[in-house]
C-alpha cells in the first residue's frame, strides 16, 4: 500500500492541466450501454473509478479498448449478461449508474447494492422509486437489486423529494429508451447531469429543460442510439482542489484546461477570502492574499457551494486568520477528516453538521485519508504544516485524482509517494 510522504512550506509556482471529470465520465461510461454503435470516449481521467466501472462493462460482456489511458473505445453490442456483481460494485456507489441503462436496453438487471466512500447513507431508494413509476418491477434479494420490465419501461412524472444527482442521471437514461414522455421534477444541475443531457440531445434523445431542475425527455421506445464519439468535461473539483492549493500556500498558480464558469462558487469563496484571479479562456490564475480571511460556507447543490470540496477549503479555514464556520448540508458524516487535521494541531469544534474553525499554524505528523475528498484536504493541510506528514490509505486519493503526486511536484511542493514500510 502507497503513502505520501509530504514537507511543508515550500511556495508553488507555474501551471497544471486539469484532467477530465470523473464525475462526468462515468454516467457518459454507463452510457455507452444505450448506443449500437462502438462508442470513442475521449479526455478521461486515469484514475481509479474509471477503471472500475469499464471493468464492470467488461465484466458483463462489453469489448473496451483503450487506445491510451485517457481515451478508449466501448462496444456494448456482446454484453451477455446483466448481473453488475458485489466485487466490483462495493468498490464504488457510481455503479449504480449501469442500473437505467441495462434495464431500458434489456429488460432486465441485477445490480448489486454500491459501495465507496463513508460519508453517510446516500441511499438510492430514490432511482428505485422513480424505475417502479416507470413500470419496472423491483426486488431487494441478497444485497442485489433486481429490476425487470418485459415489455420496457414507459414514461412518466418523476419528482424527487431530494435532489440527487445519480439519480438524476440514471432516470435519465433510463428514459431515453422509454416509451412516452418522462418528466423529472427537482433534477439535479450539475454540469455533468447538463452534458449528459447535451450528448443525448446530440445523438436523437430530444430533452426540455437541460440545465433546470425540471427535465422532459422524449423516450426512443428501445430504439438504440448511434452514439460514436463523446468528449468529456474538466473536473471541476480538482480544478478547486488546485486552487486550493494555491490558496493555502499563498502562492500564483494556474489551471488550464479547465471550464471557469463551473468554478464560480469556489472561485468567489476564494475572494471572501482575500484571494483575486485572472481568468481568460480555460485559464485560471490565483494571486496570493494579502491575508487569508476566515469565511463561512453552507454547502448546497450545484451551482451553490459544493460538498466535493468542502473540506479542501476547510485545509484553509485551518490556516485563516480569525474563526471559519462550515455548514455540511448534505452528507452526516463529511466530517471525518477532522479528527485527521485535529492530529496536525487544527483548532475544530464539531456541532452537528456545523463546523467552527479558528485559524493557527499546523504540525506534521502522521494522517490516515477516510475518503477521496477528505484525502486531498490532508495534502493541502500537509503543504502548509511544519516539518514532514505522511498521508496513509491514499488509495482513497488515486479514485478520483490523476498523478496529484506529480502535479504537485511540478508546482515545486515537496511531495513523494513511498511504499508502506519503506
Amino acid at each position: 500500500m502507497d503513502y505520501l510522504k509530504i514537507k511543508g512550506g515550500q511556495k508553488l509556482s507555474g501551471s497544471i492541466s486539469i484532467s477530465g471529470s470523473k464525475n462526468a465520465a462515468l454516467p457518459l461510461i454507463a452510457l455507452s450501454i444505450l448506443s449500437k454503435k462502438m462508442v470513442e470516449i475521449l479526455n478521461l481521467p486515469d484514475v481509479v473509478d474509471i477503471k472500475t466501472l469499464i471493468k464492470l462493462l467488461s465484466n458483463l460482456g462489453a469489448n473496451v479498448d483503450f487506445k491510451d489511458p485517457h481515451s478508449c473505445f466501448i462496444d456494448t453490442n456482446f454484453i451477455n449478461s446483466t448481473k453488475a456483481t458485489y466485487d466490483i460494485v462495493r468498490k464504488m456507489r457510481a455503479s449504480i449508474l449501469v442500473l437505467g441503462p441495462l434495464l431500458a436496453r434489456f429488460g432486465h438487471c441485477e445490480v448489486s447494492l454500491p459501495g465507496g466512500c463513508a460519508i453517510g447513507a446516500r441511499p438510492i431508494d430514490l432511482h428505485l422509486s422513480a424505475l417502479e413509476k416507470m413500470g419496472a418491477d423491483i426486488k431487494i434479494k441478497d444485497g442485489y437489486v433486481i429490476a425487470s420490465a418485459k415489455n420496457g419501461l414507459v414514461g412518466a412524472n418523476i419528482s424527487f423529494d431530494k435532489i440527487t444527482v445519480t439519480g438524476t442521471e440514471n432516470i435519465i437514461m433510463a428514459a431515453a429508451l422509454a416509451k412516452g414522455k418522462t418528466t423529472i421534477i427537482n433534477a439535479a444541475k450539475e454540469p455533468e447531469v447538463v452534458i449528459l443531457c447535451e450528448i443525448l440531445s446530440k445523438f436523437g434523445v430530444k430533452i426540455e429543460g437541460i440545465g433546470t431542475d425540471e427535465l422532459v425527455i422524449f423516450g426512443r421506445d428501445k430504439e438504440l442510439l448511434e452514439i460514436d464519439k463523446i468528449y468529456v468535461i474538466p473536473d471541476r473539483i480538482e480544478a478547486g482542489t488546485y486552487l486550493c492549493a494555491g490558496a493555502i500556500t499563498n502562492s500564483k498558480i494556474t489551471i488550464t484546461k479547465c471550464e471557469p464558469k463551473h468554478l464560480k462558487a469556489v472561485i468567489a469563496k476564494l475572494e471572501d477570502m482575500g484571494f483575486s484571479f485572472e481568468i481568460k479562456g480555460d485559464k485560471i490564475t490565483i494571486l496570493p492574499a494579502k491575508q487569508i480571511k476566515p469565511i463561512e460556507i453552507v454547502t448546497t447543490e450545484y451551482p451553490g457551494f459544493p460538498t466535493d470540496m468542502q473540506a479542501q477549503f476547510m485545509a484553509i479555514c485551518c490556516i485563516a486568520s480569525g474563526v471559519s464556520v462550515i455548514d455540511e448540508r448534505l452528507f452526516e458524516n463529511r466530517f471525518m477528516h477532522v479528527s485527521e487535521l485535529l492530529r496536525m494541531g487544527a483548532d475544530i469544534k464539531l456541532n452537528g453538521h456545523i463546523a467552527t474553525i479558528n485559524g493557527k499554524n499546523l504540525e506534521g505528523t502522521d494522517v490516515m485519508a477516510t475518503d477521496l475528498r477528505a484525502s486531498s484536504a490532508l495534502v493541502l493541510a500537509a503543504l502548509v504544516a511544519n516539518e514532514v506528514t505522511k498521508v496513509h490509505r491514499i488509495y482513497h486519493l488515486d479514485r478520483g485524482y490523476e498523478n496529484l503526486e506529480g502535479k504537485l511536484s511540478n508546482l515545486g511542493a515537496k511531495i513523494e509517494r513511498l511504499k508502506e514500510n519503506d
